[in-house]
């Protein structure tokens, strides 16, 4: 057999396994897209029974209305009518994206606190994804690269700190100390860029902490594997066994708790927007629950549910990618 005979049928059998694996990942892909309608639908569903099974009413407050003004405002906004309606006529209004008006604001829509709020949060999250990554990665390299020693133990007490220690805790002892007590950084709101630097580091200490012990209990676990003793007796250098050959393996379970931590940090920390004074959307989460305002929890969960969803489908698409290893038929 001729070389270009040999080239013709190498072509054709690339052309076919990549047919087979871009069918593959295309059944993979709507397989999870699936899943995740079904998770959101779940998800939808409890919350709505949920949130109208808590007696009270989001028009009662600290002024007791006329019985006669409360029927008027629950005939308003169709709370009369029986729930399994309001619950058709809800999952209606949300297949054609609309959240629905919050009962407690009047004249504001849920889509359009959210659009308000969530660029708030999202600015304050990306900064804080970013440091945990950035210095929990390299915290846990330093780690695997001197274990035993006294950069591993100094890394080791850091992340254990930051596992331990709540967030709340960490923004008030912050807040006390540069604050209140040396008054170099402000107390609340983002006004200045200085203004973030506490928040993104409260929200960062769990993480942060997470994927540094992440990183260097794979990385440990990488480097033991005969690939990277090949790799050595081949003759190539630490930087590049490490960097080139161990990391990308080693970073596959950090690549699956991005997905949940974008979506967690990125839609707001509840407490610390509270401790900051933070206008984002995990202080309008605990506002709408304060004021039984319905339809903005409900909004805020769902918003926060797909936001997850997304996060982790993209996750699950990155991860075969980064793995060849991983069988799209799982």
């Amino acid at each position: 057999m001729s070389f270009v005979q040999n080239l013709f049928f190498f072509e054709n059998d690339y052309t076919i396994l990549m047919s087979i694996w871009r069918i593959s990942m295309l059944k993979y892909i709507l397989k999870r897209i699936l899943a995740s309608v079904i998770t959101l639908w779940v998800v939808v569903t409890i919350t709505f029974f949920m949130m109208h099974a808590i007696p009270g009413s989001p028009f009662t407050g600290e002024k007791k209305l006329p019985p006669a003004v409360l029927q008027n405002l629950e005939r308003k906004w169709g709370l009369d009518k029986p729930l399994s309606t309001q619950y058709l006529t809800y999952l209606n209004n949300l297949v054609h994206g609309n959240l629905g008006p919050s009962l407690h604001f009047p004249g504001r829509t849920v889509n359009g606190i959210i659009s308000v709020s969530f660029p708030v949060s999202a600015k304050v999250g990306l900064l804080a994804v970013a440091f945990s990554l950035i210095v929990g990665i390299y915290m846990g390299i330093v780690s695997a690269l001197h274990q035993g020693k006294w950069q591993d133990n100094l890394c080791l007490i850091i992340a254990t700190l930051g596992v331990c220690v709540p967030s709340f805790v960490l923004a008030a002892f912050l807040s006390y100390g540069f604050a209140v007590k040396l008054h170099l950084l402000p107390a609340v709101g983002l006004y200045t860029p200085q203004s973030y630097i506490m928040p993104v580091i409260a929200l960062s200490g769990f993480p942060l902490a997470f994927i540094a012990r992440l990183t260097r209990s794979s990385l440990l676990d990488v480097v033991r594997q005969d690939y990277m003793r090949t790799a050595k007796a081949k003759g190539l250098s630490r930087n590049t066994i490490i960097y080139k050959h161990g990391l990308r393996n080693a970073l596959i379970p950090v690549v699956t708790y991005t997905g949940p931590l974008i979506a967690a940090v990125l839609t707001g920390s509840f407490v610390i927007e509270r401790m900051f004074g933070i206008p984002g959307l995990g202080r309008e989460f605990i506002t709408s629950i304060q004021n039984r305002d319905v339809t903005l929890t409900l909004g805020v969960t769902i918003f926060f549910g797909v936001f997850i969803v997304l996060c982790n489908l993209a996750v699950d698409i990155i991860y075969v990618l980064i793995d060849p290893r991983i069988q799209l038929e799982n």
